[in-house]
């Protein structure tokens, strides 16, 4: 009991006989094939990497402009001198009273937002209504 020819004469000459492509041509498809989709692989590998570090860079981009954006200010309570609860009570109410200020302010941003989301909706209403009646 023999091996068939893994490649060679033997299955060139049977691909040809049956009208197929010759064997030796196939074979160098095949492994040019694979050569391209190893190129392939590694030049989708290189982009997803390139992504990755340029979104990387860009979040720490923005990070940095953020710090940049909000000032450092000093505690007040720990310059003080006085640390009794006279002086706690103070720097309790003063901090009370800053929270609810940015808590307002807040609030109206929250409103205007919400203003500008229910115009932006109704503004997508209405041009969806004409697209609709063109057709």
């Amino acid at each position: 009991m023999s091996t068939p020819p893994l490649s060679g004469a033997g299955m060139a000459g049977a691909a040809g006989a049956a009208g197929g492509f010759p064997g030796p041509p196939a074979a160098a498809a095949a492994a040019a094939t694979r050569e391209v989709n190893t190129a392939s692989l590694c030049r989708i590998g290189q982009e997803t990497v390139q992504d990755i570090v340029f979104r990387t860079m860009e979040i720490f981009q923005l990070l940095r402009n953020m710090q940049q954006l909000i000032p450092y200010i000093e505690d007040d309570y720990w310059k003080n001198e006085e640390r009794g609860p006279a002086s706690q009570l103070r720097y309790a109410t003063e901090e009370r009273r800053e929270i609810l200020e940015v808590n307002k302010k807040l609030k109206q941003k929250n409103q205007q937002l919400k203003q500008i989301m229910d115009q932006l909706r109704n503004l997508i209403w209405d041009i969806n209504a004409m697209l609709a009646m063109r057709n």
